[in-house]
């Protein structure tokens, strides 16, 4: 008797990567849903599939810890062979996810891994001979190793985590909720993780400063964790009191996520946050300095005409944004004029009459 196929699905890395992933993944059990589908990712990631779809599971692998070095991708092993897989997804393809394909690859299973296009990328961030051409989104790139595996997706069921009508703000804290009918609800999201993606701060300020003047029914909510971020918001929330610093309300992902999918807009970086708010089916904003969305790493469903970013010569100098600068100045990202972000903004907030 053939065993039930059960796809082990692994993507480590950083939050914005692994969110990348659920769109695919609900789409692949959706099409197959008898086919069982277990994520292999970091702890943080749990909140995004556990109850992503009735044949979809978690499992969590601590590889900074438990699974460290190869001893413990040994260990992780011998637990994963237990599980019984018959295929194996590697959406990662970095050296801890390879030594686990060739473990995998030594018994019966079917292992395929992701490709990243490493030589188109080089030509897209090169100072010299360029070639400024959009590369497979990294949707693309993950419904490609399905296919491969033998499990094509021939569409793309995912448009949010939560119903249209949002999530249940009821779960929140007080201070959140409820939303008027007359709010605009704007998120901000201003820091990432390397220099290269973050707009400078005194021109975010302009920002937030300006919308709040043409929409003074307008509410703030400041999204991120961390003393960069701390630092930014209390100098933010002296300006306008009424901003919200999210993470001193909302302890878990899955309310931010909740929130998030009540946003009318989110104004972003490109930053884990641009695909959190995707997943909640928010527009997004963002912001693109040395990086750029032709590399594949805009969020899902987002347009692009809604990504922020300057034709300089240079850019984009880098895929992830962790390069310093070759000019110096970091004119990507000082040469965007706060007018610009405001105005695309404005594009996407409905007019709102209040009427208490």
């Amino acid at each position: 008797m053939n065993r039930r196929q059960h796809i082990l699905v692994i993507r480590f890395s950083a939050l914005g990567d692994v969110a990348m992933v659920v769109p695919v993944v609900y789409s692949l059990a959706m099409q197959y849903p008898q086919v069982r589908i277990t994520v292999l990712s970091r702890p943080f990631a749990r909140p995004l599939f556990e109850d992503l779809a009735p044949n979809v599971s978690f499992m969590e692998a601590d590889i900074s810890g438990e699974y460290h070095g190869v001893r413990g991708l040994n260990s992780l092993y011998r637990r994963l062979v237990a599980k019984q897989f018959t295929h194996v997804a590697d959406l990662h393809n970095v050296l801890r996810s390879g030594y686990l394909r060739l473990r995998f690859n030594m018994g019966r299973f079917r292992v395929e891994h992701i490709d990243k296009h490493r030589r188109q990328r080089r030509q897209l961030v090169a100072l010299k001979r360029k070639v400024l051409e959009p590369l497979p989104t990294s949707f693309d790139n993950y419904f490609d190793v399905f296919r491969q595996l033998g499990f094509p997706i021939d569409h793309s069921s995912f448009t949010s985590l939560f119903p249209p009508e949002g999530g249940n703000l009821n779960l929140l804290p007080a201070i959140v909720g409820p939303k008027r009918s007359w709010e605009h609800w704007i998120g901000i999201a201003p820091m990432a993780a390397h220099r290269g993606k973050v707009y400078p701060e005194e021109k975010m300020l302009q920002v937030i400063a300006e919308l709040a003047r043409q929409h003074p029914q307008a509410r703030f909510f400041l999204f991120g964790r961390g003393p960069q971020e701390d630092a930014f918001f209390q100098r933010l929330e002296h300006l306008l009191p009424g901003c919200v610093c999210v993470s001193h309300h909302l302890e878990a992902m899955h309310q931010e996520l909740i929130l998030m999918s009540h946003l009318d807009v989110m104004i972003s970086m490109d930053s884990a946050n641009m695909h959190l708010a995707s997943l909640a089916a928010t527009p997004v904003v963002s912001i693109w300095g040395a990086t750029h969305p032709y590399a594949g790493f805009l969020g899902w469903n987002q347009r692009p005409d809604n990504a922020i970013g300057l034709d300089l010569s240079c850019r984009p100098c880098s895929i992830y944004g962790q390069k310093p600068c070759q000019r110096g100045d970091y004119q990507c990202l000082n040469g965007i004029s706060p007018t610009v972000i405001v105005e695309k903004v404005n594009q996407l907030l409905t007019p709102k009459n209040k009427t208490d």
